[in-house]
């Protein structure tokens, strides 16, 4: 925490979704007050289910979080549960229920993402969040002092900005050149199903992942077990549309698994109208900050959803954003370097790793399908992705060197 006479920079965060909220709740946890701006009249989470893997989950504790998260959280005893897509057959599985404290100090869970939302909210103070507020632009004068626009007119003068709008980022646009989103040929499906109308098998607190010839599902428990969330992803076809609000029809959907489980096609028939839209491909950025600005979450790294692992790594921005700024509060361009030096290879090696995800999860049935599934059997993907949920953002040593940036 700072002291009372430290002179405190204006912080201003564009967006109020997840990302946004935990820089909020850091930040003041860290003795740093800051506004958020957000474009929509009310704040609420779009989508549907996440997973709060244990990196998330120790951070959501520290800022006091979970006993609100838990309320509609469950905590999985399974995770990681892989199924071959004709019938069922268990490929791999994991006892989460002891495994997961053991070796990481904390569970996994599954959230309605509006319910994380709600447990992150509640760690910002009242008044932090100005609602109806669409930045529509960002300019850095003399001095490094920034100005926000905002498509009803207004204007915001800022010290520090940090952009935590998302894939289509506004802010984005101040710090590098827009690179065109790459045509991924994958779509995902998203519905929940409630818990009353999900075959037995998709109620147990299991993380369960069927996967196939050129397409994968996955479904779990949330909102304390009335939902079952469902995603799923196949080829896209002429689908170009990247939003959380277009649909499909549920014939679509289920022409996309035809022939798969009977168990999982009656999973899918016991959905609503389903979410559609295409994933777009996006490289990593070559630089996250210019001077007071910088980005988080999806604005600086969008990646693929295969290591559920979206809001787990806006989390962990927010956190560690937070330590370097409290720690250079006198020179936040320096800080927001360290920041982006200290975070921008681990969340690299996570769109890398996300990407490469599809490939495997997709494979056609035959020789390399079969030598993948045997591999399941020997290796232990909690243990394996250990580099993933051990990491802590307060491990990050505060002695590194600052890098100055030409």
């Amino acid at each position: 925490m700072l002291g009372p006479n430290v002179e405190k920079p204006r912080i201003a965060i564009v967006g109020g979704g997840i990302g946004g909220l935990a820089a909020a709740a850091f930040l003041r946890r860290a003795g740093l007050p800051s506004t958020v701006y957000e474009q929509a009249p009310v704040l609420k989470e779009v989508g549907a289910g996440l997973v709060v893997a244990p990196n998330a989950a120790r951070l959501l504790r520290r800022l006091g979080v979970m006993g609100e998260l838990l309320r509609g959280a469950v905590r999985l005893d399974v995770g990681w549960e892989f199924r071959r897509w004709r019938d069922g057959a268990v490929l791999s599985a994991e006892d989460l229920a002891t495994a997961c404290e053991r070796l990481y100090g904390e569970h996994t869970y599954t959230a309605h993402r509006a319910d994380l939302l709600d447990a992150v909210r509640s760690a910002v103070p009242d008044g932090t969040v100005q609602l109806g507020r669409r930045c529509v632009g960002v300019d850095v004068g003399p001095g490094d002092a920034v100005r926000l626009f905002f498509e009803d007119c207004g204007t915001a003068d800022a010290d520090v900005v940090i952009g935590a709008d998302g894939v289509h980022s506004v802010v984005r646009g101040l710090i590098t050149e827009p690179r065109p989103a790459a045509y991924s040929g994958l779509c995902a499906f998203r519905a929940l199903v409630p818990g009353e109308r999900a075959p037995e098998l998709a109620r147990r607190r299991a993380q369960t992942l069927w996967i196939g010839p050129g397409r994968h599902l996955v479904h779990y428990p949330v909102s304390g077990g009335r939902f079952v969330n469902l995603v799923a992803f196949a080829p896209a076809g002429d689908d170009s549309v990247e939003s959380w609000t277009a649909s499909a029809t549920i014939e679509e959907f289920l022409a996309e698994f035809d022939g798969w489980d009977p168990r999982l096609v009656d999973l899918v028939r016991a959905a609503g109208t389903p979410g559609r839209w295409a994933l777009l491909d996006r490289a990593p950025l070559p630089r996250w900050s210019r001077g007071p600005v910088t980005l988080l979450g999806d604005a600086a790294h969008p990646m693929f959803p295969f290591f559920a692992q979206g809001a787990a790594q806006a989390i962990e921005d927010a956190a560690l954003l937070s330590r370097c700024l409290a720690e250079d509060v006198t020179d936040p361009p320096r800080a927001l370097r360290r920041y982006e030096t200290l975070r921008r290879p681990r969340t690299t090696r996570l769109q890398e790793v996300s990407h490469a995800r599809s490939d495997v999860n997709h494979l056609p049935d035959g020789p390399d399908q079969e030598a993948r599934d045997r591999s399941f059997g020997d290796s232990d993907p909690l243990v394996g992705n250990a580099w993933i949920y051990e990491y802590d953002p307060d491990s990050e040593s505060p002695t590194e060197p600052f890098i100055q940036r030409t």
